[in-house]
């Protein structure tokens, strides 16, 4: 039997998701996410898709997060109209992020073509509009969890809990070809890391050919924590906050780490460890969200720990624009959840601008933070940011809470690989910056789970013979392999931009600041290319 597995995202990054699988004339998408990070990567989604999108039978849906979902609109824009299957939770929460993510795509092409108008710049497009996310609900079925599902002709599907988020999936792929060759795949889709109140943990079949696998904190360990342990560095994060005399801002995401962080503040408030005071969440896809989690959220023992939420006098949900603003004239303690987490897209960003150079404002990162992306920048210790054009000096505090992640670590990654085997072919590495990646791969080699451990290149397609995997040559690559996991020169520009405005003004006086101009006219218009 041969078929054809190519990786068209999440390939040297942790965003992008999207992987094709070619069995005879059949062609499945297994997700279509969006690239997220620096600008250089970003711009990936705007190009055409690197498929034929006419020969697209079918898409399966690990979650419903926007790096694996995300583009699933322009797909349908593009005129895919067959089907794409995925949990009930999923389509539940895809129908509010899609919905939510055309809107920030409107809003912020909007705002750009503003600027870019009063500069004299181009006038560009959203990637895809509500209408579009609105047309894209339509082509969703949902599956029932843990039964094979006919997805084509040669070509079946089974979804299993990988306790990541509400809904999310492994996808187990049986192909047979036309001479009755039958091949078993599994794609790990985001796995969480087990051990929550919050959501089950993953589960799998065993026995594959192939593992396509992700490796986000493939070179992390993590010391244990018990729900006890995770709620006290909450709290001390809390107790800190407050004592530094202003508001705590949590970029979150707002499926899952919102409703886990929701939780605990409330548990902290309310049981007298930490101060008490208003907590508001500050993001419309995070309250409908919340709806979802009222009626499908269950834990390890079927109990749903999100219910009560809602009935709390500390918890306040805003949902208009005009409510988010009013969030300046708070006074006081008080804390406030905003997506998006790693600080990229939405309200946090408005929040960021006013909060940054105040010194008693507190900003706790508690999610994964991409190369490129604001929240990676204020996490490794950015003294200066510009965000929407507008040039802020850091001085507020920040913090990182490792503690909230809904993705495994190394060791959590090694023991369901493990749970997998016997693996008779490969396991391919996916959603992992290279040191992550690789680190996951050292441990898989010295396992001896696989006879070959792979980490595939943007773009890269295998052939899969029976055991026996083949590396095709590579099409001209849309990116330098090395892009995704480095800032780009956006990053360096805005860094150059700050540096020289700090320069100029701890100059000793104007005549120095018009040398410095000077000096870099000359070498600019000496060396223009």
């Amino acid at each position: 039997m041969t078929i054809k597995l190519h990786f068209f995202g999440a390939a040297g990054c942790v965003t992008g998701s999207c992987m094709l699988l070619e069995v005879d004339a059949a062609q499945v998408l297994i997700d279509c996410g969006m690239f997220q990070g620096s600008k250089t990567l970003k711009e990936l989604n705007y190009r055409p898709f690197p498929f034929d999108v006419a020969k697209i039978g079918a898409v399966l849906l690990t979650h419903a997060h926007i790096d694996h979902s995300g583009l699933l609109p322009k797909l349908s824009r593009a005129g895919f109209k067959r089907t794409i299957h995925a949990t009930p939770g999923t389509v539940e929460l895809c129908e509010a992020l899609l919905a939510d993510a055309a809107g920030i795509q409107e809003m912020e092409v909007e705002q750009l073509n503003r600027r870019n108008q009063q500069r004299g710049g181009p006038v560009v497009q959203p990637i895809y509009t509500r209408a579009d996310a609105d047309a894209c609900r339509g082509l969703f079925r949902a599956v029932q969890v843990n039964t094979w599902s006919e997805i084509l002709p040669g070509v079946r599907a089974r979804w299993w809990n990988a306790g990541h988020i509400l809904g999310s999936a492994s996808i187990e792929v049986e192909a047979k070809d036309s001479g009755g060759a039958v091949e078993r795949l599994l794609f790990s889709g985001d796995l969480g890391p087990g051990g929550s109140e919050f959501i089950a943990d993953p589960e799998g079949p065993s026995g594959l050919d192939h593992v396509v696998m992700e490796s986000t904190y493939g070179g992390t360990d993590r010391p244990p924590l018990s729900i006890a342990d995770r709620q006290k560095k909450l709290n001390d994060e809390l107790l800190k906050a407050h004592a530094a005399g202003g508001p705590l801002l949590i970029p979150a995401f707002a499926v899952e780490r919102t409703q886990e962080l929701i939780v605990d503040l409330l548990q902290a408030m309310e049981s007298g460890v930490a101060p008490r005071g208003p907590i508001f969440v500050d993001s419309p896809l995070a309250v409908r969200v919340m709806d979802s989690y009222m009626r499908f959220g269950r834990d390890n023992d079927g109990a749903n720990p999100f219910e009560a939420l809602k009935e709390s006098s500390w918890l306040h949900f805003t949902e208009s624009a005009n409510e988010s603003k009013a969030l300046e004239r708070v006074k006081g303690w008080h804390v406030i959840l905003s997506a998006s987490g790693m600080c990229d897209a939405g309200r946090v960003r408005h929040h960021l601008q006013r909060l940054l150079w105040q010194p008693q404002a507190t900003v706790l990162l508690v999610g994964y933070q991409a190369v490129g992306t604001l929240g990676r920048l204020l996490r490794d210790g950015a003294k200066d940011v510009r965000i929407q054009g507008e040039h802020i000096k850091v001085a507020a505090t920040i913090r990182t809470l490792d503690i909230y992640s809904g993705h495994a670590d190394a060791n959590a990654l090694l023991k369901w690989a493990q749970a997998r085997g016997p693996i008779r072919g490969d396991i391919f590495l996916t959603h992992g910056e290279p040191e992550s990646r690789d680190g996951l791969q050292a441990r898989l080699q010295a396992a001896t789970l696989a006879a070959n451990v792979l980490t595939p290149q943007l773009d890269q397609a295998y052939r899969l013979e029976a055991a026996n995997v083949i590396a095709e040559a590579a099409p001209p690559p849309r990116l330098d392999p090395s892009t995704p996991a480095k800032l780009d020169w956006h990053n360096a520009r805005v860094d150059f931009q700050n540096l020289l405005t700090q320069h100029l003004l701890s100059a000793p006086d104007n005549a120095a600041r018009e040398r410095i101009i000077a000096d870099l006219r000359k070498q600019l218009t000496a060396s223009p290319n």
